[in-house]
C-alpha cells in the first residue's frame, strides 16, 4: 500500500448510502509501513462540483467512469478494509491532490516545509 493508491471499500460507513466506494490513500509512507491500524483517505464520488478541493479522476486511474476525489471529506479507514486495489494516481494527479488538500485544510505551502528543507514533506 502506498500514498495515491485507490481501493474499493465495501460498506465504507453507516452514513454512506453506497454499498461500496473508492478511496484514495493519503497517509504518508512512514505511517503506511507502521503497525498503525488505520490510514487517512479521501472518498471518490461520481459527482463533481468544480470545487478547488476536488480532483478529477477516471479510467486512467483504474475507475469505471469519470469521478472526483473530494479532499473536504477526509476519513480514517482501517488498513484491513483496503483490499480491493483499483489503481493509483500518477505524479500529476498527486500534485493536484496535494494542492486540494492545502486548500481544504487551509495550509500555507510554507507550513509544509522543513526548517532546513526547501522541498515538500511527502
Amino acid at each position: 500500500m502506498t500514498r495515491g493508491d485507490i481501493y474499493l471499500v465495501k460498506k465504507p460507513g453507516a452514513r454512506d448510502p453506497k454499498r461500496q466506494r473508492a478511496y484514495v490513500v493519503l497517509s504518508r509512507h512512514a505511517l503506511l509501513q507502521s503497525r498503525h491500524s488505520s490510514v487517512v483517505c479521501a472518498p471518490v464520488y461520481s459527482q463533481h462540483d468544480g470545487l478547488s478541493t476536488q480532483v478529477l479522476v477516471g479510467i486512467e486511474e483504474g475507475l469505471k467512469h469519470d469521478s472526483s476525489i473530494h479532499c473536504d471529506d477526509l476519513v480514517s479507514l482501517p488498513k484491513s478494509g483496503l483490499t480491493h486495489y483499483l489503481g493509483r494516481l500518477d505524479p500529476r494527479k498527486t500534485d493536484e491532490v496535494n494542492r486540494a488538500l492545502r486548500i481544504a485544510l487551509e495550509l500555507e505551502e510554507d507550513a509544509l516545509l522543513g526548517d532546513n528543507d526547501s522541498t515538500l514533506i511527502q
